[in-house]
Order: C-alpha cells, then sequence, then structure tokens
C-alpha cells in the first residue's frame, strides 16, 4: 500500500477527551476514530491489525476442532427471559420496534447459541464438539474511559463446547486453556499473560481469566512466580495458597484481563431443554463449557504494553505491516524513486501485502516521527546515501538497531 493513498492522516495530538494512552496512540496512529465514549471505528491500519489477531485464533481453535458460525447480534426478549437474565443483567441494551417487539443488542450469545444447537443435537454421538464466532457486542458500561480496553461496543471470539458429561467438559477445558497459552504467545503477550484463577459463581469452583501484567491494568492479580499461575484479588482472602502448587508467596501486578474460560455446565442447558439420548435412550441435560477472548482488547492491551515515548512497537504477528518502507527525496531523485518502487514490488512479490510505501513528499523527520508513532517492526530507508552504497538502511522499531543490508539479505526479517 502506498502511503500517499490513505484516505486517513496521523495526528500530533488525540482527542482532548481522550484519557486512555492506547485510545490516544491508536487515534494518533491512524488505526481508529473515535465516535464517541466507548465506541470507535477501526480504520484501514486498525482493521488490519485486528484481523491478523482474529487470524491467529481463528487458527489455534480450529486446531482443537472449534467450528466457526456467526450468530445474530439482535436478540428475542424471550430467550433472555427464559435464562432470567432480561431483568438481572444490567449491562443490556434494549431496543424496541415499531411493533412494540423487545430485543437486546447481544452482550454474549449463550441464549442464542443454546436453542440453536438444540434445533441439531439428538444423540450422544452427536457429542461432543465446539462452535465460535467472532462478532460485536454490545455492553452498557457505566464508565467507559479506558478506550477500547472497555467498550460499549467491541469484538469478541466467544466459544462454546458441548458435552455428554462434566469429565469429558473438563478434558477440553483444559485443551482451550492450552490453547489459550499457545494464542497469547503468538500474540506476543505469552511472557505477560498468567492464567488466573477467579470465582466461578454458583456452577463451579474457579473459573479462569486470562491476565496481562502492565501499571494500565484495571484488575490486580496475585502471581505465583513457582508455577506461573495468578489469582484474582477477588478470592486471594480465601485462597491463602497457589491452587496449583500450594505456594504462599505472591507478587501483587495490576493487569488487564484479555481472555476467560468458564464451566458452565447445564446453567444455560437446563433452561432451554437441551437434552441428549444416552447409550441406554435416557435423555440427559447437555454439559457445557463456555471461553471468551477478545480481539479489539487484546489489540489495545498491545498498545499499553508495548508502547514507548515515540509510539506503537508492534510484535510481527499483529503488525499491520512487517515494512515500512521510507524513500527519501524521492520526487526530487528519479533514481531513489525508482529504487524505491523496484524494492516495494519485490517484497511484495515475496511476502505479499506486508509493506507500507511512504512515498509521500515529506521531510525525513516528518516520515521518520510516523513511522515510529505508527509502529511498523522494520523501517527501510532509500536515498541517496543507500544507492551510492548498493544497500539498505534497516531499523529494528523494537530495539532501534539500525544495520546495511543487501536485497537478498532482507529476506532474513520476513519470518
Amino acid at each position: 500500500m502506498r502511503q500517499s493513498r490513505f484516505f486517513t492522516k496521523t495526528r500530533k495530538e488525540a482527542p482532548k477527551d481522550e484519557v486512555s494512552n492506547n485510545a490516544s496512540l491508536l487515534i494518533r496512529g491512524g488505526f481508529i476514530d473515535k465516535l464517541q465514549a466507548g465506541v470507535y471505528s477501526y480504520l484501514p491500519l486498525g482493521f488490519r491489525v485486528l484481523k491478523k489477531i482474529e487470524n491467529i485464533i481463528r487458527e489455534e481453535l480450529n486446531k482443537v476442532g472449534g467450528q466457526e458460525l456467526l450468530m445474530p447480534a439482535l436478540q428475542p426478549k424471550e430467550n433472555w427471559q427464559k435464562t432470567g437474565r432480561w431483568d438481572s443483567l444490567d449491562v443490556l441494551y434494549k431496543v424496541t420496534d415499531l411493533s412494540g417487539r423487545e430485543n437486546a443488542l447481544g452482550p454474549t450469545h449463550e441464549e442464542i447459541v443454546v436453542p440453536l444447537v438444540g434445533n441439531f443435537l439428538n444423540s450422544y454421538k452427536d457429542l461432543p464438539f465446539s462452535v465460535y464466532q467472532f462478532q460485536t457486542k454490545f455492553r452498557m458500561e457505566a464508565r467507559a474511559k479506558s478506550g477500547i480496553l472497555r467498550g460499549r461496543e467491541f469484538v469478541m471470539k466467544d466459544m462454546y463446547s458441548f458435552h455428554a458429561n462434566e469429565d469429558d467438559l473438563k478434558l477440553f477445558y483444559q485443551v482451550v486453556w492450552d490453547t489459550y497459552v499457545k494464542i497469547f504467545d503468538r500474540l506476543g503477550l505469552g511472557k505477560l499473560t498468567y492464567p488466573t484463577f477467579a470465582s466461578g459463581g454458583s456452577f463451579s469452583k474457579y473459573s479462569h481469566e486470562f491476565q496481562t501484567v502492565t501499571p494500565a491494568g484495571e484488575d490486580t492479580i496475585y502471581i505465583c512466580d513457582d508455577c506461573k499461575v495468578a489469582i484474582n484479588k477477588e478470592i486471594i482472602e480465601e485462597q491463602k495458597v497457589c491452587p496449583k502448587c500450594s505456594g504462599q508467596k505472591f507478587r501483587e501486578e495490576k493487569s488487564i484481563e484479555v481472555g476467560n474460560i468458564f464451566e458452565l455446565k447445564t446453567k444455560f442447558s437446563a433452561p432451554f431443554g437441551l437434552t441428549y439420548k444416552d447409550e441406554s435412550g435416557n435423555s440427559k441435560e447437555v454439559i457445557m463449557g463456555c471461553y471468551g477472548l477478545g480481539p479489539s482488547r487484546v489489540m489495545g492491551t498491545i498498545a499499553e504494553v508495548f508502547a514507548d515515548k515515540n509510539g506503537l512497537v508492534w510484535p510481527a504477528n499483529v503488525a499491520p505491516y512487517r515494512f515500512h518502507l521510507i524513500e527519501l527525496d524521492g520526487s526530487s531523485n528519479d533514481d531513489v524513486r525508482n529504487e524505491a518502487l523496484k524494492t516495494y514490488d519485490a517484497i511484495r512479490k515475496d511476502i505479499g501485502d506486508e509493506v507500507l510505501f511512504d512515498d509521500r513528499d515529506l521531510s525525513a523527520g516528518a516520515k521518520f516521527a510516523d513511522s515510529d508513532l505508527m509502529g511498523i517492526p522494520y523501517r527501510i530507508v532509500i536515498s541517496k546515501k543507500t544507492l551510492d552504497s548498493k544497500m539498505l538502511e534497516v531499523k529494528d522499531r523494537k530495539t532501534g538497531k539500525i544495520e546495511m543490508v543487501s536485497m537478498e539479505d532482507l529476506k532474513k526479517y520476513y519470518d
């Protein structure tokens, strides 16, 4: 993509009413635009990041048998009444159409997925299975001041699993736990993200959150460094020892919840009468699990965790582009322009649409400042100086290291 063709621009300052660092950086870098508190548009750069995050999640869930679908965001009142959550869930957006029919804008999809599955599930032979989606969710947050970390409209990956018994649920629950660890490793957050024991509510002893350590976090967790798990502040008073290794030494940290997993058991299958026939022909209630992970929240978390004083610093796996190609004085030097175009075409031929070409008629300082703000992993500079040396200048955005490489040697940055 040529940067001169972007309809968006970077900004020197974020909107004055934006208090969160993640949104300020993402707005200034041209990744998102604020419509109102808790509601953002994802611009071309931000949309690319969001889709890369989704694709990593998708690849790992497909490996463990997850089946992707897409369910409606507009949900009938009757479904929510069956579970008792129409009146009890305080974040629920409710809308009424011209006929007086009431619906909810879905904050989650248990009330939809359970009757959906009931249309197809009959026998124990149909179990187990899991389904997931990437869907826009709506929650009436009282204080939406954390940028895309806590929005009123946001993107969520929610997965639901269906089992014949609790033993089978526990097996799959561990599979998803391990899968989440792999996902956060691939997203660049692995070393900072801890599986965290939290209250399981009325249907299990624990649920589990995945919490990323950062001073910008809204949560407090207590980390056991011996086994690399944590306990949420809400249960630390009654859970004096580590649930995994029984250790008693904890490190207190602020964190952001980026994922969670729950054993739902029959909490939602029972109200909808979701049952199956066992081997003896007896009717039994289906056992369920639920697994959430927020791509937009992950994006905001990465922006918070990896930014420096100059701007964003994207991990390569989720960056909008791998390379930011910058020509200096190309508008007045045909040789520089031709070499830049040649390099641009060569990278695109090798690895596809992974290079942003800054062909704008701006000063070197302005281009470099924008490049640092946008946080693309590798900056390539082509100038009269590099032409004379027949090399490319490559800067690592994370480390600041600069080296001169040949076009052939540039390929070591491809993976």
